[in-house]
């Protein structure tokens, strides 16, 4: 089986979690936490860095540093994973969504405005697939309407626009670091900022909020999302290597793209003018002239031992937030789309050329057929 994607893991995550084992470091303390933090944020252009237990908890942390709670609104895209807007539930506020651009399949900053009203309080753009948004466009909206500008970079670790890493473009700046993002810590997350007051109140919330004057006295309602020191230590090993990470995801999206630019229906992904796309994904579209659904050919490549996976579901579309009341009645014609053509491809740094010349011969012959 050709695996979706695989972490890229070495003697530098060995040496440096065997460290920790052998010095008793295992928990939320040690240097791998600081030097990671450090690190991240400076690779970022940001001052500061908080790591957390995952990239919805980024999320989530970011929000309720920056104040949101019931009575916001935050808006999202329709298309996106859906600890973005889970994110936004758990502060209360109301997530509040928008369609995204046919070519890039963030979202679209032409159709923002038209959803901003008094509540309106954050604009959570979403990298997707490690294509940067259209920052440019979505800050001079929020500088119009002195809104802040939460970036969920979960998918898009090196990706850049106009020269700035993506993360470190807004007022904040969210990853994920799960075992099949660009660089891992196997489960963890990172808030990437250089607003001193924010910085400050994410480390304070993320540690079960202790009084920094009193340790069991609390002012302030905490979570508990510390990452341990063993995670940063992988992860610390992985940052080390990033720019090799980032380079084999773009080879490798280089060749498929070389290999499937000729084959009828199927749309390749973009990579826009004065962006750096990093594939986080290698994502293409199956359209009705390719002669056989997304969800078939899945099928048939499955039986061919190559893994795939379907793109997002719009969010409007989830049993849970129409359950909660949120979300209902309402039509994302692109996202919609998106959801029924999507699939992605293998797409791990570890690939090999080999592995993808399989897969797209398989997919030319699965057409002829």
């Amino acid at each position: 089986m050709i695996p979706v994607c695989e972490p890229l893991l070495d003697e530098k995550e060995l040496a440096y979690v065997t460290d920790c084992l052998k010095t008793n470091w295992i928990s939320s303390k040690g240097k791998y936490i600081e030097a990671l933090e450090e690190d991240f944020a400076r690779y970022c252009g940001c001052e500061y860095g908080i790591a957390t237990t995952s990239g919805t908890t980024a999320l989530h942390l970011a929000l309720a540093s920056i104040g949101i709670g019931p009575g916001d609104e935050v808006i999202v895209p329709a298309f996106t994973m859906a600890a973005t807007v889970f994110a936004v539930i758990y502060t209360g506020a109301k997530p509040v969504l928008v369609d995204a651009e046919p070519d890039t399949w963030n979202i679209d900053p032409a159709k923002i405005e038209e959803k901003i009203t008094g509540q309106t309080k954050v604009i959570l753009p979403v990298h997707i697939y490690g294509h940067p948004c259209a920052m440019d466009a979505i800050t001079k909206i929020a500088e119009k309407y002195n809104l802040w500008v939460v970036e969920d970079a979960a998918e898009a670790h090196g990706a850049e626009y106009k020269g700035k890493k993506a993360g470190g473009i807004g007022h904040v700046g969210c990853f994920s670091f799960y075992a099949n993002k660009i660089i891992t810590t196997g489960e963890g997350g990172m808030v990437v900022t250089n607003e001193t007051k924010i910085a400050q109140k994410a480390r304070l919330l993320k540690d079960l909020a202790f009084s920094p004057e009193k340790r069991f006295f609390h002012t302030h309602l905490g979570f508990n999302y510390r990452m341990t020191n063993i995670q940063a230590a992988i992860g610390l090993a992985q940052l080390e290597k990033i720019n090799h990470l980032v380079a084999a995801r773009r080879r490798n999206a280089h060749y498929y793209n070389s290999l499937l630019k000729d084959i009828p229906g199927i749309t390749l992904p973009v990579e826009r003018e004065k962006v750096k796309n990093v594939y986080w994904m290698y994502s293409i579209l199956i359209e009705d002239e390719f002669g056989l659904s997304r969800d078939e050919l899945m099928v048939k490549l499955k039986e061919k031992d190559i893994e795939t996976r379907t793109f997002f579901y719009p969010m409007h579309q989830q049993p849970v937030f129409q359950e909660m009341g949120l979300l209902k009645d309402e039509k994302y014609p692109i996202a919609e789309a998106l959801a029924q053509k999507g699939l992605y491809l293998p797409s791990g740094s570890g690939l090999k050329g080999e592995e993808i010349e399989k897969v797209c011969q398989t997919i030319k012959e699965i057409r002829s057929i």
